[in-house]
C-alpha cells in the first residue's frame, strides 16, 4: 500500500528509480535498450510527487494471458500484475488480490490519490473467466482494493485475514469469510488454510493492527490452498520468516509458491528481499516460485528491475524453478512437470 506515515516522515525529496525509463524498458520510448538498461538502473534523484501524482503513460503487458484454453486436469497460473493471479487449479477458478484500478491508494472526491500503474493488467477485467473464489491477503490498498471489487459478482466468495472483512461491508458480497492464522475452511471443493507471516496491516496508521501486539487489529495472511492432493502457496506480502518451515515439515506436494519478491528498500521490516523469498520457498518445499509484488507499481527505491534480476539468480542458486519473470506471463504444470508457456497467440497487440 501507500506507507502514509512515512511518507510523511520522509517527506518529497527521497531516491526512487526512474519511471520514465523503466517503461522505455517496456517498449514505450526509443532510447537504444543498452542505454536505458544502464540508465534504469540508477537512482536517480525523484521526488515521492511523482510517484504519488505522476501521470506518464501505462504500457500494455508484453504478454496477455488465454485462460479459455485453460485445461481443468492441471494447475495453471497467470500473474496479471503486483499480487493478482489467476489461478485454474484443476477446474476452479481463483483470483488473488485483484487490483485493476490505475491508481491505488486514497480515494476522496471521486479522486484517487496514490502510485499509478508501471503496466496495464496483463488481462482486462472483461475478459476473466466466472470467477469461483477471492483470496485478499490483507488489507492494504495494493492488495486491496474497492473500485476493482466492486466489479465481481456479489455471488463470489471472498476470504480475508482476520479482523479485515469490515473493509468491504459497502460491497456486494454475500460469503465473506475471516480466515485466522492456521485456520481452514472449505470453499468450491477447496481446503483453505491461513498462514502466518510477517507484515502490518492497518490500511490507515491510525487504525488497531495485529503487528504492534494487538490481536484484535487487522491481520494478514498467506493461504495454502488444497484440491486433489495437490497444493499451492499464495504467500501474500511479508518480510523474511521462519512460520512457513511448519508447513515444509508436513512433507506436501506443494506445486507452486507465489511469493513477493519487491519493495524492501527501505521497507525491509515488512517486505522480504528477492533471496528470502527463494529461502522461504524451500521452507514450504516448493520447487516453483511464481515471483510478484514488483514492477507493477512504484512503492520503494529499489531500481525497479533489480527484485528479477536478484530473484532469477537466488533461484538458479537455490535449484527453484521461476514459473514466470514478466507480467501476463503463464505457468502451467502437467503431469507433474513445469514449463513456462508464453501465449503469444493471443498477446496484445502493439
Amino acid at each position: 500500500m501507500f506507507y502514509l506515515a512515512d511518507y510523511l516522515e520522509r517527506t518529497f525529496v527521497s531516491y526512487m528509480p526512474n519511471r520514465r525509463k523503466f517503461l522505455a524498458l517496456l517498449g514505450a520510448g526509443a532510447v537504444a535498450p543498452s542505454l536505458l538498461i544502464s540508465q534504469q538502473k540508477q537512482e536517480l534523484k525523484r521526488s515521492r510527487w511523482d510517484m504519488i501524482f505522476g501521470s506518464t503513460d501505462t504500457v500494455r503487458a508484453r504478454h496477455t494471458p488465454a485462460p479459455y484454453s485453460w485445461s481443468d486436469d492441471t494447475v495453471t497460473a497467470a500473474w496479471l500484475g503486483h499480487a493478482t493471479v489467476l489461478i485454474n487449479f484443476y477446474g476452479t477458478w481463483i483470483i488473488t488480490d485483484p487490483v485493476f484500478s490505475e491508481r491505488i491508494g486514497i480515494r476522496a472526491l471521486g479522486v484517487t490519490v496514490g502510485p499509478k500503474r508501471l503496466v496495464q493488467p496483463a488481462l482486462p477485467f472483461n475478459r476473466l473467466p466466472k470467477i469461483d473464489l477471492i483470496l485478499l491477503s490483507h488489507g492494504h490498498m495494493d492488495h486491496l482494493d474497492i473500485p476493482s471489487l466492486e466489479r465481481f459478482d456479489a455471488d463470489i466468495p471472498v476470504i480475508m485475514a482476520a479482523n479485515t472483512a469490515d473493509i468491504v461491508d459497502g460491497l456486494q458480497f454475500r460469503s465473506v469469510r475471516e480466515l485466522d492464522w492456521w485456520g481452514k475452511t472449505h470453499v468450491a471443493g477447496l481446503e483453505i488454510e491461513a498462514l502466518r507471516v510477517r507484515h502490518f496491516g492497518w490500511r490507515f496508521p491510525w487504525e488497531q493492527d495485529r503487528s504492534r501486539g494487538n490481536t484484535e487489529g487487522r491481520s494478514y495472511n498467506a493461504y495454502l490452498v488444497t484440491k486433489n492432493g495437490r497444493s499451492f502457496v499464495f504467500g501474500g506480502d511479508t518480510a523474511m520468516q521462519d512460520y512457513f518451515s511448519t508447513v515444509g515439515a508436513r512433507n506436501l506436494t506443494i506445486d507452486l509458491a507465489m511469493m513477493p519478491i519487491g519493495a524492501y528498500d527501505p521497507w525491509i521490516s515488512n517486505h522480504c528481499t528477492p533471496e528470502q523469498a527463494v529461502e522461504m520457498a524451500k521452507m514450504l518445499g516448493a520447487k516453483t516460485v511464481l515471483p510478484m509484488h514488483w514492477g507493477t507499481f512504484i512503492q520503494s527505491d529499489e531500481p525497479a528491475q533489480e527484485p528479477i534480476e536478484r530473484f532469477v539468480a537466488a533461484a538458479s542458486r537455490g535449484g527453484i524453478e521461476a514459473a514466470v519473470t514478466e507480467i501476463g506471463q503463464t505457468w502451467s504444470m502437467r503431469s507433474s512437470t513445469t514449463r513456462l508457456q508464453t501465449e503469444r497467440a493471443e498477446s496484445v497487440a502493439r
